[in-house]
Formats: structure tokens, C-alpha cells, sequence
């Protein structure tokens, strides 16, 4: 199964509708928290940290969804269009980058 980015803000936005006042600063709170999480595993895998997980690669993946959780969960209930968003910052990087292709030349090409 295949999730889109619009998919996830929607069935964010509906999950996050039910919370009352501070839903915001909370989800901001979790992003930040889950970011040093993954700073942390980061550290173990390059053994600046002793080790305390048995699958370090399983908790970086999961520790990234988390970060994309609640990224996006902020976009859904502030009702922002985060895939145009994405699309329109990433051609600007191809342009400052001088890239080859940008996102949205990738999509269409796969899809050829």
C-alpha cells in the first residue's frame, strides 16, 4: 500500500479535529522531541553513544515517521497545501542548485 502526502494531511486533519485549543504547540513540541530521537539513534549508529537498541535501523525509520507525523499533522490543521509547497520549493532548489531535474520532472518521467 502507497500513502500520498495529501492522503496523510487529510486523515491528520480529521484526527487532530477532535483536540481542542494548544493542538498546535503540542504537535510542534512532539516534532522537536522526536527530532532529538533521532539525533540520538544517529549518534549511537556513528558511535558517539554507546548503543541501547538492538535494531538501530528500525528505530531510525521509525523515529523519521514519527518526525513526518506530526510535520505534516502541522500543515493539515493549519490547512496548508503541503505537496504544491513541496513541489514549488524543491523546483526553486533546482533552479539555486543548478539540478538536473526537479521533483516534479522525476514524477513525470516515472510515470512515462
Amino acid at each position: 500500500m502507497q500513502v500520498t502526502i495529501e492522503d496523510l494531511q487529510e486523515y491528520l486533519a480529521q484526527h487532530y479535529a477532535i483536540h481542542s485549543n494548544g493542538v498546535e504547540t503540542s504537535l510542534f513540541m512532539k516534532l522537536v522531541e522526536e527530532v532529538g530521537e533521532v539525533a540520538e539513534v544517529l549518534n549511537q549508529r556513528s558511535g558517539r553513544k554507546s548503543q541501547d537498541k538492538d535494531d538501530l535501523d528500525k528505530e531510525l525509520v521509525t523515529e523519521i515517521a514519527d518526525i513526518i507525523h506530526y510535520a505534516v499533522a502541522l500543515a493539515a490543521i493549519n490547512n496548508l497545501d503541503l505537496t504544491k509547497t513541496i513541489l514549488e520549493k524543491d523546483k526553486a532548489a533546482s533552479i539555486k542548485y543548478g539540478h538536473t531535474m526537479n521533483l516534479t520532472e522525476f514524477i513525470q518521467h516515472k510515470h512515462q
